[in-house]
């Protein structure tokens, strides 16, 4: 086991950093090629933590090395979606939740998480799109203008990319509602987790059906739709087997609130809570930050329901 240090890293891998910055082009290069392989699978390392705050304060500094060595090995591929994925989830946790936690107290400070948390699911949003075009030159574009055809070459290999490109971009327009450049590109998202869902209903247990789920919810007036919301809700929960709280928490927090329907929202959080985060440990950490949302939620439940 190699000895980690407090930021979640093994110590060697900020040995070959120091060397990757240091030493001579031959050297210099494998040690960045070791370090982006490595830094590309440590995702398990945070997923698995049981506690939120050292994960915070930990995943900035993976991050911006991630940023590093891409500077210098920018088609790094693993690197680019590891990148993509980490800012994504590193928004999602931590800067819009903390955004959502202090709508009631100070709102002027919740806009500016807002807006920061969609900078950074913009950036991850790039990176993504990045290894898209790595895989099929020109499939941006192609999704601009004909998104239902552009991504017919993809097959079940590229499902993580499909769905980390779909979640990144989708929560941004979904925070950024009011940003008509950003709110455009919604045919594209759902043709990236269209194909990923084609490909792999199952992957991840079931976190495509979530992003489906966001997407659907969203106003008619966007394609948005509740009857297929709900279908892909149904679907998340059989996939994850019931261990997964994102799904009852998501689904509470918009759909249950904005029907006015407190007896579903209530019911709903209740199952969140209900859930073991040890019993998935890979699950452990998205389960734990889901409930402290399940938590505010309930709280603030005589706010958000007017009868």
């Amino acid at each position: 086991m190699y000895e980690r240090i407090d930021n979640g890293l093994p110590r060697f891998l900020l040995i070959a950093l120091v060397i990757a910055t240091a030493t001579g082009c031959s050297i210099r290069g494998l040690a960045i090629n070791a370090l982006a392989d490595s830094l590309a699978e440590s995702g398990d390392v945070y997923s698995s933590d049981e506690d939120p705050e050292l994960v915070r304060d930990a995943l900035p500094f993976a991050l911006k090395t991630m940023e590093t060595l891409l500077a210098e090995k920018p088609d790094h591929p693993g690197l680019l979606l590891s990148a993509c994925q980490g800012f994504t989830q590193y928004a999602y946790a931590f800067i819009e939740t903390e955004g959502e936690r202090l709508e009631d107290e100070d709102y002027d400070a919740a806009l500016e998480q807002f807006d920061r948390a969609l900078k950074m699911y913009l950036r991850g949003r790039d990176y993504c799109g990045r290894a898209l075009e790595l895989r099929s030159p020109g499939v941006r574009r192609r999704l601009e203008v004909e998104p239902e055809g552009a991504l017919a070459d993809f097959d079940e290999d590229d499902v993580p990319l499909l769905f980390w490109s779909g979640a990144s971009w989708g929560a941004a327009i979904s925070l950024g509602q009011d940003r008509p450049e950003i709110v455009a590109d919604v045919d594209a998202v759902r043709a990236l987790v269209r194909r990923a869902l084609e490909l792999d209903e199952s992957f991840d247990r079931g976190s495509v059906h979530e992003v489906m789920m966001a997407l659907e919810s969203l106003p008619a007036s966007m394609g948005g739709s509740l009857e297929r919301a709900r279908e892909h809700f149904d679907r998340a929960l059989e996939l994850s087997g019931g261990l997964r709280a994102s799904p009852y928490v998501s689904w509470a927090g918009s759909v249950s609130v904005a029907s006015q329907d407190r007896e579903e929202f209530e019911r709903l959080l209740a199952a969140a809570l209900a859930i073991d985060p040890d019993e998935e440990p890979s699950n452990r950490l998205a389960n734990i930050i889901a409930q402290r949302r399940a938590r505010r939620l309930e709280r603030q439940a005589d706010l958000l329901f007017f009868e």
